[in-house]
């Protein structure tokens, strides 16, 4: 019984040693203290990060074609849609600015100056008034023409001379001449004599007048694009100027669209976003981002 008595008491130590040891090696040395996690420091005038730069694109093969996504009539309810995704897809895009409805409402300016202030950008002339709708009677005054587009450079300080005529295809850059309607080639001539490079559009991103719904999913209309290069149907061989709308895309079904567009563009190893400056003949500006 008293041999039972010691081997229990022995075995008892030997637990007690063996929890010892346990619990050592289950906390760490107490000169190791844990991190404490600082809150970091309300944003200031001093320390607010700087804001991103736009990364400049890298060299492009010269034989990939070239894609100018152009906007026509902004700043309008549309605008603000298209501009979030162009600078969310970090995409090069132009947009052809009608003067009045910069000045329509503060909204408005501030979309304008939203557009301005973008690397992804490149703000162009569609005229002070759009013609307010009477293209027929708007084209026979060519003087006055000259008057409405200088007036939009001018009030709104654009940094370029490219301009689109409203509700015509009309093209005048370098030896480059195209009138839809010779109508309204008088007009064409006076703004081109007054310093204007004229850029009309190879193919539409249509879109229903009433609904302002986008006629054509993506995928159509990166076949139609497709179409148009194969049958040589563009004003400079492999420069290709697409028109759209930003009033199409107020809704977030045709805003889907948009992106979609733009992320299978940005998929293709044949095409090559760029902005209207760099299309052939235009020559480039300065003061604008040159996408390389």
């Amino acid at each position: 019984m008293e041999t039972s008595s010691d081997d229990d008491g022995d075995a008892a130590a030997a637990r007690l040693l063996l929890i010892a040891l346990c619990l050592c090696f289950s906390f760490p040395p107490r000169s190791e203290k844990p991190a404490v996690r600082q809150s970091a420091p309300p944003l200031s005038g001093t320390n607010r990060p700087a804001p991103k730069e736009a990364p400049r694109k890298k060299h492009k093969s010269s034989a990939r074609k070239k894609l100018y996504l152009t906007f026509d009539d902004g700043p309008n309810r549309g605008t603000a849609n298209v501009l979030r995704i162009i600078s969310d897809e970090q995409v090069p895009v132009t947009f052809f600015i009608v003067g009045e409805h910069v000045f329509d409402s503060r909204g408005q300016r501030a979309l304008f100056d939203s557009l301005k202030a973008s690397a992804w950008v490149a703000v162009c002339n569609h005229s002070f008034s759009h013609a307010r709708g009477r293209y027929s009677n708007y084209y026979e005054d060519p003087e006055a023409v000259v008057d409405d587009f200088s007036r939009t450079r001018d009030t709104l300080s654009l940094d370029n001379t490219i301009a689109r005529t409203p509700g015509r295809n009309i093209w005048r850059v370098d030896s480059l001449k195209f009138t839809d309607l010779r109508a309204s080639a008088r007009a064409a001539d006076s703004l081109q004599k007054a310093g204007f490079v004229l850029m009309g559009w190879d193919a539409e991103w249509h879109f229903d007048h009433k609904t302002f719904n986008v006629l054509q999913d993506a995928g159509t209309l990166l076949r139609q694009i497709d179409s148009v290069f194969a049958k040589r149907k563009t004003k400079h061989p492999d420069h290709l100027v697409l028109l759209a709308h930003d009033q199409a895309f107020v809704q977030s079904c045709d805003s889907l669209q948009l992106r979609l567009f733009l992320q299978e563009l940005k998929k293709r190893d044949d095409l090559e976003l760029v902005l209207a400056t760099e299309y052939p003949g235009i020559g480039k500006t300065d003061s604008l981002m040159a996408w390389r």
